[in-house]
């Protein structure tokens, strides 16, 4: 009699409601990670970050422009490594093929901002237009992460904006505050927006 008094709770029954939104949230969240990447790296963005620091310290300590140009060039072909190597990772680890439609999606909406900074640096490089370089790369990279971001998880797209944000701010900005922007945008925007990925969507 005491086991069927302890028994009874078990045996009632589940209102219809809440196994009705308990199943509409398990195809939700489903069928948003079938059409997002969700390999987006959030540690591999935290070292990116630090990487950007320290690269913003070394280039604060030269006098020449070209020399810090050469400097954060050098960082964006490291932090293209960093990534390429965290986004394998992460995707192996989440068993995410980065051939699915979405992840091929995400890249080729990622590449062409990408592409066409490259292109436009090589140019202002050549005229000798040095100072408008910080704030093209943030522009184009900040664009570069919406559009390669609306096949992604929520978080990243508004990450791309707060880059645009500080890339439009160095290019009203005077000349002297384009190394500190850097480390603020690549260092700081980086740091902060991966780890809430980390957190929020398993590293």
């Amino acid at each position: 009699m005491a086991f069927a008094q302890r028994a009874r709770p078990f045996n009632e029954p589940v209102p219809i409601d809440r196994r009705a939104a308990d199943n509409l949230r398990f195809i939700r969240d489903t069928m948003e990670r079938a059409a997002s990447f969700t390999a987006v790296p959030g540690w591999g963005g935290v070292a990116i970050g630090i990487s950007a620091l320290v690269a913003g310290l070394l280039a604060h300590r030269q006098t020449d422009m070209h020399a810090q140009v050469f400097i954060w060039l050098a960082e964006g072909g490291l932090a293209l490594f960093i990534a390429t190597l965290a986004v394998r990772m992460k995707s192996k680890r989440l068993a995410t093929s980065l051939q699915s439609r979405p992840a091929r999606r995400a890249l080729l909406s990622f590449m062409p901002p990408l592409v066409a900074g490259a292109v436009l640096t090589t140019v202002l490089y050549r005229i000798d237009a040095l100072d408008v370089l910080p704030g093209l790369w943030m522009l184009l990279y900040g664009a570069a992460v919406v559009t390669g971001g609306a096949f992604s998880v929520r978080i990243v797209p508004f990450m791309g904006l707060c880059f645009m944000a500080v890339g439009l701010m160095s290019l009203f900005a005077p000349p002297a505050w384009d190394n500190a922007l850097l480390m603020a945008g690549f260092g700081g925007l980086h740091i902060v927006f991966g780890a809430v990925i980390a957190r929020r969507h398993g590293g």
